[in-house]
């Protein structure tokens, strides 16, 4: 076990240079650029001032040698300052780091369990009006686009009734509320975002629990545990359910990419102070470290969580592990 995590933490390092290396060339591609972008518009700006900016924050150089100084600097987990307000990268990043992992972590658990209770009781009660019913909800969340139905729940509850907030992580009044008070005002706030970014996940893990269930129920030895009397309930939850989430536990660790990526959008939608709206703010405004930064710690936590993911899988199917 030791030495694949010792391989697989090794294989990690060329994914995450191969996705710099994409980001850093599409980034510095398209049109625009952030000495064009802030300063051409500005008639005070003489060429000259612009030339001498740009030798000053290093875009003069070859877009290789660009990315070399950059690399290096990552290499002392460096990732520069920002262009705009000239300060380090990581204390932006890390600002927003929680609030996007709150976020994700709470919408991925939402998934398996809500997904786990579908799968499992429409694999129980299979071709019945209930297992119809969910079959279509959760397809219906599946293929509306996410960003539509976040404009929509929007203007349900925030303008035909003014129910939930749909921006922000708290309240206007958040520092005047007590412990439990926070956490009851951030929990409400984070009631759309999780359902939205939750509703669109449910389908493929409940369909999967589902098939899995199915088939693990049809076993030899699930047969012959009804038939030595046992519970209902002790060979569901005990025996059943345990093998039938092998393969979930994989794909929630593939689903991940889709919902770091989606958190960005969510971010922006909600008005969510996460690492995602930071991104869309840099990208914004051409602030070439503080894209760089995003990505290539939202690549870190991706290729983290699908790595644990395959930890999770070993530790539950003990074949895995053994081999």
């Amino acid at each position: 076990m030791k030495r694949y995590l010792i391989k697989r933490m090794i294989l990690m390092i060329p994914v995450i240079l191969g996705i710099t290396v994409i980001t850093f060339i599409i980034i510095h591609l398209t049109p625009g650029g952030f000495v064009k972008t802030n300063m051409e518009m500005n008639v005070k700006v003489s060429p000259g001032a612009m030339e001498h900016l740009k030798a000053l924050y290093g875009l003069d150089k070859p877009l290789y040698a660009q990315y070399l100084d950059w690399l290096s600097r990552l290499a002392r987990l460096d990732f520069g300052d920002s262009f705009i307000d000239n300060r380090p990268v990581i204390d932006k990043v890390l600002e927003r780091l929680p609030a996007t992992l709150l976020l994700n972590i709470t919408s991925i658990f939402v998934i398996f369990i809500l997904g786990t209770i579908i799968g499992v009781t429409g694999a129980l009660r299979r071709n019945s009006v209930y297992d119809r019913i969910m079959t279509f909800v959760t397809f219906t969340g599946y293929s509306v686009p996410a960003f539509w139905l976040a404009l929509i729940m929007m203007m349900l509850f925030a303008v035909k009734f003014p129910i939930l907030p749909v921006s922000g992580i708290s309240s206007i009044n958040y520092e005047m509320m007590g412990p439990f008070e926070k956490i009851l005002d951030v929990a409400w706030h984070m009631v759309l975002p999780v359902f939205i970014t939750a509703f669109g996940g449910l389908a493929y893990i409940s369909r999967y629990v589902k098939s899995s269930m199915v088939e693990v129920l049809s076993r030899q030895y699930i047969t012959a545990a009804y038939a030595k009397g046992m519970k209902e309930k002790e060979i569901i939850f005990k025996s059943a359910l345990k093998n039938s989430l092998m393969p979930v536990v994989t794909l929630l660790g593939l689903s991940l990419p889709g919902i770091i990526g989606g958190s960005f959008i969510f971010e922006t939608i909600f008005a969510w102070p996460g690492m995602g709206r930071l991104a869309y703010e840099a990208a914004m405004s051409f602030d070439y470290p503080v894209i760089m930064g995003t990505v290539t710690i939202a690549a870190a936590l991706t290729i983290l969580g699908n790595l644990l993911a395959d930890i999770a899988y070993a530790m539950i199917d003990p074949r895995i592990r053994y081999k």
